[in-house]
C-alpha cells in the first residue's frame, strides 16, 4: 500500500458511471499537484481532459485500460466535428491538441508507474509541432508520418506587443488598482497568476537607491523561485497606492465590519484581494474603450519584445550579453523556444520592432 500526503479540499475525483474510484487518474493527478507542486489551474485542466477522455470511452464501452490508437484518434476526430459543451464553439486546434496531449501524458505515466504493463498509447511521440514541415520526396517514408499520427496541423501566433501610444492609453482607461497591476505586467513581464501573489511586504522597505531598479524575488510558476526587476519609479507609484488608495479601501472595509486584513499587494475598493478574472475583465473593457484587443498576456507579451529589442540592439553594438537567456529568465520560461517566440515577433513585424524600442520606462517618470 503506497502511503501518500492528504488531499486537499475540492481535489477532483474521478468515478466510473457505476461509482468506482479510477485510483491511477487520481493518484496521477495527486502526484503532479501535491507532489510536484502544479497549480491549481494546472490541476483543473488536467482534470477536466481526463474526464472529458473517460466519459467519452464510457459512451463508447471503452475499457479505458484498452484504449489504443484508434479510440485517440476517433475523441479527437469527434471534438473536430462537434461543437464545445462548455463554450458552445468550435474546438480551437490549440485546445485539442493540448487534450491528446494530455491522454498520451496520462498513458505514459500509467505505464511509468505501472498501473498498465503496457499501452498503446504510451512511448508514442508527443511532439506538436506548429510550423510546416518540407514534404518527403516522393517514394520516400517520411521519419515524421507516425511522429504526427496524431498531430493536427498548426499555425504558431506571433506575440503582438502594444505599441507605447497603445500601452498609454491603455493605462489612462483602466481604474485603480487595475491600472497599477497592468503597469507591473508591462514593466516587469510578470504572468497573470503571478501577479496576485505579490504581498506588500514585498515592495515594502524599499529605500530610495542610486539603482534604476529594485530585484524583487516572487513565486513562479511551478511554483519555482525567481525574480523580476521593478524601476524605481514603479516602486514610487505602488508606494504611493499603498498609502492612498489600498489605505482607504482596508480602513472602509473594517468600518464596515471586515475582520480580515489581507497581505495581498493588489485589493479592490471593497477591500478584498483582487481576483485574475476582475483584472483581466478590466483589462478587456478597457481595451475595447481604447479599440484594441487588449489582454493580460499581451502587457506581458509587450515587456518580452520591448527588453528583447534593447537587448538585441546592445549586443549589436558589441556587448557581451546574451538577449534570449536574459529575457528567458526575467520571464521565468522553462525553454529557451519559448523566449524564442518573441524574438520571432519582433524579426517579422518591423513596424512592433520600431514601436517597443520607444522607451517606456522613461515615459512613467
Amino acid at each position: 500500500m503506497v502511503l501518500r500526503e492528504p488531499r486537499p479540499t475540492k481535489f477532483p475525483l474521478l468515478f466510473t458511471a457505476d461509482c468506482q474510484l479510477i485510483e491511477p487518474a487520481v493518484a496521477y493527478l495527486h502526484e503532479h499537484f501535491i507532489q510536484r507542486g502544479y497549480s491549481a489551474e494546472t490541476l483543473r485542466t488536467y482534470a477536466e481532459i481526463l474526464y472529458d477522455w473517460f466519459e467519452t470511452l464510457e459512451q463508447n464501452a471503452i475499457d479505458w485500460r484498452e484504449a489504443d490508437a484508434v479510440d485517440l484518434v476517433a475523441y479527437r476526430n469527434r471534438m473536430l466535428s462537434q461543437l464545445s459543451g462548455h463554450t458552445g464553439r468550435p474546438y480551437r486546434t490549440s485546445t485539442i491538441n493540448h487534450r491528446v496531449r494530455g491522454v498520451l501524458r496520462f498513458y505514459d505515466w500509467l505505464v511509468r508507474h505501472r498501473y498498465l504493463e503496457a499501452s498503446a498509447l504510451a512511448g508514442q511521440p508527443r511532439n506538436f509541432a506548429r510550423a510546416q514541415r518540407p514534404r518527403a520526396a516522393r517514394g520516400s517514408s517520411s521519419p515524421t508520418a507516425d511522429r504526427n499520427f496524431f498531430v493536427l496541423r498548426q499555425y504558431e501566433s506571433l506575440p503582438h506587443p502594444l505599441t507605447s501610444a497603445q500601452a498609454r492609453e491603455l493605462m489612462a482607461a483602466l481604474p485603480p488598482p487595475y491600472d497599477l497591476m497592468a503597469r507591473w505586467q508591462l514593466y516587469t513581464g510578470l504572468r497573470l497568476g503571478e501577479l496576485p501573489r505579490l504581498n506588500v511586504s514585498d515592495v515594502a522597505g524599499i529605500k530610495t537607491s542610486t539603482s534604476p531598479y529594485e530585484v524583487i524575488e516572487i513565486l513562479r510558476k511551478g511554483p519555482k523561485q525567481g525574480y523580476v526587476l521593478a524601476s524605481m519609479s514603479l516602486l514610487d507609484e505602488t508606494a504611493c497606492y499603498v498609502s492612498r488608495h489600498r489605505r482607504a479601501w482596508l480602513n472602509r472595509a473594517r468600518r464596515r465590519g471586515s475582520a480580515d486584513s489581507p497581505s495581498a499587494l493588489f485589493v479592490n475598493a471593497r477591500g478584498n484581494p483582487v481576483s485574475k478574472s476582475a483584472y483581466q475583465l478590466q483589462v478587456s473593457r478597457a481595451g475595447k474603450r481604447c479599440g484594441i484587443k487588449a489582454t493580460t498576456h499581451v502587457l506581458r507579451a509587450s515587456f518580452a519584445c520591448m527588453l528583447l529589442a534593447r537587448l538585441e540592439q546592445l549586443a549589436n553594438d558589441g556587448a557581451d550579453i546574451n538577449p534570449l537567456l536574459i529575457v528567458k529568465v526575467l520571464m521565468g520560461h522553462q525553454r529557451i523556444a519559448t523566449t524564442d517566440r518573441y524574438l520571432r515577433a519582433i524579426q517579422v513585424d518591423e513596424y512592433a520592432l520600431t514601436a517597443v524600442m520607444d522607451t517606456l520606462f522613461t515615459e512613467e517618470k
